[in-house]
């Protein structure tokens, strides 16, 4: 039923200016704006929907976006340039080195956009 179908993700944010600016000049995304709603533009013709939710707002409790690169290192290096802290983590499904990276056959490392929302660059997908 719905395999011809041009689906896409979405998530909200607490301020659509700041998300615009993060996604635009951070991460160096194609970002549309309509009817007060953000549309980020990726490769395919692939997109995701940020809505707004102001003081309603609470950011996710897992990934809502995973960017694929093929130099993790360099990614998180020119991200950290820019300003982006990634995220520690230490349990028993994931452990970061101290640039913040989950190094295996799939290589992650996660940040949050100013939404609190986490998003991951990663390596070695498909």
């Amino acid at each position: 039923m719905f395999k011809d179908s041009n689906a896409f993700g979405s998530y909200s944010v607490d301020d659509i200016p700041a998300a615009r600016e993060f996604y635009e000049n951070v991460l160096g995304l194609e970002v549309t704006e309509h009817s007060g709603n953000l549309t980020l533009h990726f490769a395919g013709g692939s997109r995701v929907l940020i809505y707004p939710k102001g003081a309603a707002h609470r950011p996710a409790n897992f990934t809502v976006l995973m960017l694929p690169v093929d130099d993790i290192d360099a990614s998180v290096a020119a991200l950290k340039a820019k300003g982006v802290t990634f995220n520690q983590y230490d349990n028993e499904f994931v452990k970061t080195d101290a640039d913040g990276i989950d190094r295996g056959d799939l290589s992650n490392a996660w940040f949050n956009d100013p939404a609190g929302n986490t998003i991951a660059v990663m390596s070695g997908w498909m």
